[in-house]
């Protein structure tokens, strides 16, 4: 079979390395100038990775992604940790036992752990909205708390909306860590590609009965060519926005090379209630590469304003939920492509969960 794979995101690559195995002929184009959509990346000068639309750290707990794309990669064994400015101090995020010490009195602190203990289950998160509804006093400051510091105003910055505004699957990623992991994730299987994404996503359409056309625009002329298409790119925008423009969140990157060893403490440090960037990115931490110079990116949140950003973020609430879902009838009736990633799917998908749903699809496909 001919198969079109519209967008070279890492939902596509992982299809096209599928297909390709299977005997079957893979076309992949997209109207950018390089593979591996929003994950690519680079080395500079310095040989630091460069994570050119912000960072990017992989991690899952299923076996099959992780093995499939470390036929493509050897991986550094790199484990996310997030700061956050709170109260002049930075503290593990998500907020844990360790966050509630150095920021409270010690007897306060104490009951707050205890309090946390005594009605959830350690080493598991609690998203703040759940925790804001605890009877107990202790447990209902520190989630006002929690909520003020960490969670309302990044949300705002970064959402441009009230975090009850949200859908809870967006909310939940903002939880009370009741423990003292300090990794952002705890995740089985952690780590940043050794040579970087780019050169797994190169590997990964490595292979005869794949061609990768880039700086070219997708026409629905193409689909006479092909047995099936699939396609990663926007549903609004395949479908001519004929229900109207389905809503995402932007970001802009302002990236500065210092010469200096290091600027930050480490990897990612969020500024939840100061400056209008949400927070700093410094790439060196990822493969702890040595060197006189860092590289740093500091991250602004807008709006997606077609034509003139990138789309980020999928803005899922009930309004989008069935704006899409009038897309999603449309798709429907078009047995000739099939829709997937972050754009087609609109859904807020981790790379791992991206993968995931392409290893799916291709099974369920043949």
């Amino acid at each position: 079979m001919k198969l079109l794979l519209v967008g070279a995101g890492i939902s596509n690559l992982t299809l096209a390395r599928l297909f390709a195995e299977l005997g079957h002929f893979v076309s992949i184009l997209d109207r950018k100038d390089h593979i591996g959509g929003n994950c690519f990346d680079y080395f500079d000068e310095n040989f630091i990775d460069i994570h050119a639309y912000g960072t990017h750290i992989f991690h899952t707990d299923d076996a099959e992604v992780w093995r499939f794309l470390s036929q493509f990669t050897q991986w550094y064994p790199y484990q996310h940790e997030v700061k956050a400015l709170v109260d002049g101090q930075l503290v593990p995020v998500p907020f844990n036992f360790n966050s509630i010490e150095q920021l409270f009195p010690k007897e306060m602190a104490e009951r707050m752990i205890s309090a946390l203990l005594s009605e959830f289950e350690f080493n598991k998160k609690v998203p703040i909205l759940m925790l804001r509804e605890s009877k107990n006093l202790d447990l209902q400051f520190l989630a006002e708390y929690v909520y003020e510091k960490i969670f309302l105003h990044y949300t705002e910055k970064q959402w441009n909306v009230r975090p009850e505004d949200l859908d809870p699957l967006v909310t939940s990623r903002v939880p009370v860590f009741v423990g003292r992991d300090n990794r952002y994730f705890q995740a089985k299987y952690q780590g940043i590609p050794l040579e970087g994404y780019t050169s797994m996503f190169e590997k990964m359409v490595d292979h005869p009965n794949i061609e990768v056309r880039l700086n070219t625009e997708f026409d629905k002329s193409m689909l006479d060519e092909y047995d099936h298409c699939f396609f990663s790119g926007a549903i609004d925008e395949f479908f001519g926005y004929k229900f109207g423009q389905l809503p995402y969140r932007s970001l802009r990157f302002d990236f500065l090379t210092l010469n200096r060893p290091y600027f930050q403490s480490n990897s990612v440090v969020n500024y939840p209630n100061n400056y209008d960037f949400t927070r700093i990115g410094e790439y060196k931490y990822f493969l702890d590469t040595q060197s006189q110079n860092t590289v740093v990116s500091y991250e602004y949140p807008e709006a997606f304003v077609l034509g003139k950003n990138e789309r980020y973020y999928p803005i899922i609430n009930e309004e989008n939920e069935r704006l899409y879902g009038k897309y999603l009838e449309e798709a429907k009736n078009n047995k000739k492509v099939t829709f997937l990633g972050r754009l087609g799917d609109y859904r807020y998908y981790d790379m791992d969960q991206a993968v995931a749903r392409a290893l799916k699809l291709a099974k369920a496909f043949w």
